[in-house]
């Protein structure tokens, strides 16, 4: 039976030419029956014919063949040619158009030329006298009834069609969005991990290339002075390598949950190391914690960590060796203000307006990422005595 199903679903025109010979044979059998009696019997046959080729081009073609369909009718009133059995496709083709997706001129010519078809048999073949007027009228109204019943279940199955298609529209639209949204939240956590990753790797191989130098150039004169120079690229590393297998396992699904070799992330309290591990790659830097430290959101308190590490990295690459530099936190009542300034060289200006034509400066476009996504300000540039400056203001609200 699925089978069957199936084949005819698949084969829609094949199974309406086969209704169309039914059709014709069956009026060919009445006309054949009934020729005797016939003062037309050729124009019973070109009508049936022409019937049973509506019903067979019924899908391929609906407006057409409803306008065949109608002629033909007209064609019986006028060259009296009495309903019979091929006028059953006049009922088919007003269901097909009813419930095709066309123009809506179709279908209501479909269903007038339906209600029409009644009161135009009984003016042209009228009842004999002695049927009462309500009589005829009633015959009429059930006349009619058939072709009316066929539109309206043609409608029904036009709108419960349309119904599914929004549905599906409706769920297409909505996977679009999911994907979409998918596409987006995966571009925001590729663009953290990288923001990260260039965070941990350029501050901390910034700190052992310093060291590595340093050691080779006290290898000879101070061993002791090389070893710890070596120790401090030792401990700085392992850093590196924790927080880079920390990001890493974001990556991959449970890992994070079954990291706990791995560090956790940094905040403002590890500020002060910071600054103590810069200061003994060489850099000197003076810090200031001015208001009530507490305890901060974790992105604040993330953030305001990798600005600092940020910019102290900056001081190294462009200062100068003789640079400096200080870091001044300021603890208000509803914001965290960051100001980190030092005095040598400076950045070029192309820098920190477009982070430079060779990709350098995307060290200050994460700065600005990570400071708008919690909902803070960043103000970054060269001092009028030389040197650069960068000012933080980061809310401790959540921004609306």
């Amino acid at each position: 039976m699925q089978r069957l199903y199936d084949f005819i679903r698949s084969h829609p025109t094949g199974v309406d030419v086969f209704w169309a010979v039914v059709l014709l044979g069956f009026s060919g059998l009445w006309i054949g029956s009934m020729s005797p009696a016939l003062d037309h019997a050729a124009g019973y046959g070109a009508v049936a014919t022409l019937f049973s080729l509506v019903v067979a081009l019924r899908r391929r073609a609906p407006e057409k063949m409803l306008v065949l369909a109608v002629a033909l009718g007209v064609v019986q009133l006028v060259l009296d040619i009495q309903t019979f059995m091929a006028d059953f496709a006049m009922l088919v083709i007003i269901f097909t158009v009813a419930a095709h997706d066309g123009p809506r001129w179709a279908s209501r010519l479909a269903l007038v030329g339906g209600l029409c078809a009644a009161p135009l048999s009984q003016l042209r073949w009228p009842l004999e006298e002695t049927v009462s007027v309500p009589a005829r009228v009633f015959f009429t109204v059930i006349m009619a009834v058939p072709f009316a019943l066929a539109w309206v279940l043609g409608d029904s199955l036009r709108t419960r069609r349309a119904y599914f298609a929004q549905l599906e529209e409706k769920a297409a639209r909505l996977e679009r969005e999911r994907e979409a949204q998918a596409k987006v939240a995966v571009a925001a956590e590729r663009a953290r991990i990288a923001r990260e990753l260039h965070d941990v790797v350029a501050h901390n191989v910034s700190v052992m290339v310093v060291q590595a130098d340093g050691a080779a150039y006290v290898m000879d004169s101070s061993p002791e002075t090389a070893k710890q120079a070596l120790e401090t690229i030792s401990t700085t590393g392992r850093q590196a390598l924790a927080e880079m297998r920390r990001l890493l396992g974001i990556l991959r699904t449970g890992e994070h949950q079954e990291a706990g070799e791995y560090v956790p992330q940094p905040d403002v309290e590890q500020i002060e190391e910071l600054v103590e591990q810069v200061r003994g790659a060489g850099l000197t830097v003076d810090l200031a914690v001015e208001g009530t430290p507490r305890e901060l959101p974790t992105g604040v308190g993330l953030t305001a960590y990798r600005i600092v590490q940020e910019a102290l990295t900056n001081t190294r690459k462009h200062g100068g060796p003789d640079a400096g530099a200080s870091v001044r936190l300021v603890y208000f009542d509803d914001g965290l203000g960051l100001l980190v300034e030092d005095d040598g060289r400076g950045a070029p200006q192309e820098m920190y307006e477009d982070g430079g034509a060779d990709g350098r400066g995307h060290g200050l476009i994460g700065m600005r990422e990570r400071v708008g996504m919690v909902g803070g300000t960043l103000d970054a540039g060269p001092r009028p005595g030389g040197g650069f400056r960068i000012s933080v203001l980061l809310p401790l609200k959540p921004a609306h």
